[in-house]
């Protein structure tokens, strides 16, 4: 099947998310999370990985957060829901993130 992207590699991956089960799993199991467009499916997360860090990337995993709830002094509100992708990488590449 043929999948046409209208958006661009840097519109897909908004911010890598860099924490300490992250870290594990870089170091581990060579795999990176990173906070995606809510609309961008696997393909253009791959293929947006694969431009950004010129890496080959072997599987992509996506989860959809929901937002929490949060509070002020005066005022009850919710975040947002994101959309989170964790790559794995082939054995010989790697991302260096910081």
């Amino acid at each position: 099947t043929e999948h046409t992207s209208v958006l661009r590699a840097d519109q897909v991956i908004l911010r890598p998310l860099v924490t300490e089960k992250g870290v594990h799993r870089s170091s581990r199991h060579n795999a990176y999370a990173f906070e995606v467009a809510k609309d961008a499916s696997k393909i253009d997360i791959r293929r947006a990985v694969e431009q950004l860090f010129n890496v080959k990337v072997v599987r992509v995993h996506t989860q959809n957060r929901k937002g929490k709830p949060r509070r002020t002094k005066f005022k009850e509100t919710h975040t947002g829901d994101w959309k989170k992708a964790i790559v794995k990488l082939d054995a010989e590449h790697r991302i260096e993130l910081f």
